[in-house]
């Protein structure tokens, strides 16, 4: 296997031959990182990423969905079958996700030698509940650009646990699919990854399309709570947590969360931004932004997106302590100390509604569950993106099926 892993790591790197982006200073986007905010751009497109890039960006993030995107172009369907040769002793599924590994990796180094920038890669959404495929496949990206690739882990019990294994052999980690402070304490004591998301895009449109709210300044008070929290943890902690807030729907955004540690931006967003803002920053990391909620909001516990009550620091003390050897033992835990709505049971019938109701669950499938402390807003969106990945790397893998047949 280790031979087979060097021909692969060899195809990822041959001919590549990027030409890198001189790019220039912007004071707009000066004037926003000088608030503490690192910038990165949110987008697989290489011309895309090229028409925005400045100098004060420091690396781009790719997802299963962001990658596919560009694989469906075809522009690696010539690649894809030049690699069948080389993975044809495994297993025909197994081949498929070698190639998906191959792809992401290329596009990545891509990316990377345009741009002179760190790339957070994603692993494959197979592995998401599988600690040793975590390690296995985190560690063969670091080991093809250990010093620009940073590799992302879902929000899953396996993954809390492969995540820490991950740190453990100096392996940087951005820890995805995040949503709420509650979720990112439990992250940053025992995953203790190098970065932890807030999607709060997905938040407000959770609320809005549920008619919980207008979705205005939810997900800005979950960023600003889950800040507060990583940062207060990682004063105290040898290792350092960062947070990012990630999914950005509109440019306002930029002003109100400006002085966040990160910002992972997608390319209207900028943009709208460059376009429309003032480009005078200051940072709003101490800002108290209010929920425009409805009455019913309350038996839906929004409020889980931003506060972290003492059943959840006593779990997050308990895993800390004490890293469970697996998933299972990990959500055992997660009930024993009440909070079996982070990691809740699913029937083979609430995960099919996951699936069908796209990135933004459909409210009132879950509100018993939500009612009874089963399942949470915070959990459910986190379910929610991992199906919808699901989806979109399953496009890709098809693709590649086809090709390689």
């Amino acid at each position: 296997m280790a031979d087979l892993n060097t021909r692969i790591s060899d195809y990822i790197w041959k001919n590549l031959s990027e030409k890198h982006v001189a790019a220039k200073k912007d004071p707009f986007w000066e004037s926003l990182h000088e608030t503490g905010t690192e910038l990165w751009l949110d987008t697989g497109d290489i011309d895309v990423a090229e028409s925005i890039w400045s100098a004060e960006m420091m690396a781009l993030t790719t997802n299963n969905t962001l990658l596919n995107n560009e694989i469906q172009k075809g522009i690696y369907d010539i690649f894809i079958a030049e690699a069948k040769p080389i993975v044809k002793e495994l297993p025909f599924e197994e081949r498929v996700k070698e190639i998906a590994f191959i792809l992401n990796a290329r596009h990545a180094l891509r990316l990377s030698l345009k741009f002179g920038a760190f790339v957070s890669v994603e692993l494959h959404t197979s592995t998401a509940h599988d600690i040793k495929a975590i390690e296995y496949y985190g560690k063969r990206y670091h080991e093809i650009s250990p010093e620009k690739f940073i590799i992302k882990v879902p929000y899953t019990a396996e993954g809390l646990i492969g995540a820490r294994h991950l740190r453990e052999a100096g392996i940087r980690v951005n820890f995805t699919l995040g949503f709420s402070a509650r979720q990112n304490v439990l992250v940053t004591r025992v995953a203790r990854p190098d970065f932890a998301n807030v999607f709060l895009g997905r938040i407000g449109a959770f609320v809005a399309d549920n008619k919980l709210g207008d979705g205005t300044g939810v997900g800005e008070k979950a960023v600003i709570s889950s800040q507060n929290w990583i940062t207060g943890l990682s004063a105290r902690n040898p290792w350092q947590t960062r947070l990012i807030a990630a999914s950005l729907r509109n440019s306002s955004q930029l002003e109100l969360l400006a002085g966040t540690d990160v910002f992972t931006i997608p390319p209207k967003v900028a943009v709208a931004g460059r376009k429309s803002l003032s480009g005078k920053f200051s940072s709003q990391i101490h800002a108290e932004y209010e929920a425009n909620l409805n009455p019913s909001a309350n038996e839906a516990h929004i409020e889980k997106f931003w506060d972290v009550d003492d059943k959840v620091l006593g779990l997050a003390d308990r895993l800390a302590a004490n890293v469970p050897a697996t998933g299972a033992e990990l959500v055992h835990i997660a009930v024993e100390e009440g909070c079996e709505d982070m990691f809740p049971s699913m029937s083979r019938e609430e995960k099919a509604f996951v699936k069908s109701d796209g990135k933004i669950p459909v409210y009132s499938r879950w509100e018993a569950r939500i009612k009874e402390g089963k399942n949470s807003p915070d959990t459910l969106l986190g379910l929610a993106g991992l199906a919808s990945f699901t989806t979109d790397q399953e496009m890709l893998d098809q693709r590649i099926a086809g090709i390689i047949s």
